[in-house]
């Protein structure tokens, strides 16, 4: 089994920052890209920031400037360090992982969510 667990979210006033972690654990062969997605009340979920295996990113454009993604692949865990934080950023935030497994001989390879973490940007 494969899980992705979040921690780092919480309260925060304007300008503040925060430091989103999530780690992948269980019977993992590899790890492709990692991103972050963000879902507030009333609105669909959207890709924060992703980054590849080989640590290219992108970012939305919302957030590019302010937050930085990054990742340990030794630790498989994906970081999201969010600076300069503005009420429009008040979401649950979601990571997601590419996993390489192999089970039975074969490779399987499938997109796992963490279980989300809340940030509140509020005065």
């Amino acid at each position: 089994q494969v899980q992705l667990v979040e921690s780092g979210g919480g309260l925060v006033q304007p300008g503040g920052s925060l430091r989103l972690s999530c780690a992948a654990s269980g019977s993992i062969f590899s790890i492709n890209a990692m991103g972050w997605y963000r879902q507030a009340p009333g609105k669909q979920r959207e890709l924060v920031a992703r980054i590849t295996s080989g640590s290219s990113t992108n970012y939305a454009d919302s957030v590019k400037g302010r937050f930085t993604i990054s990742r340990d692949n030794a630790k498989n865990t994906v970081f999201l360090q969010m600076n300069s934080l503005k009420p429009e950023d008040t979401a649950v935030y979601y990571c997601k992982a590419e996993i390489v497994t192999v089970y039975g001989g074969s490779v399987v390879r499938r997109d796992y969510w963490g279980q989300g973490t809340q940030v509140t940007v509020s005065s």
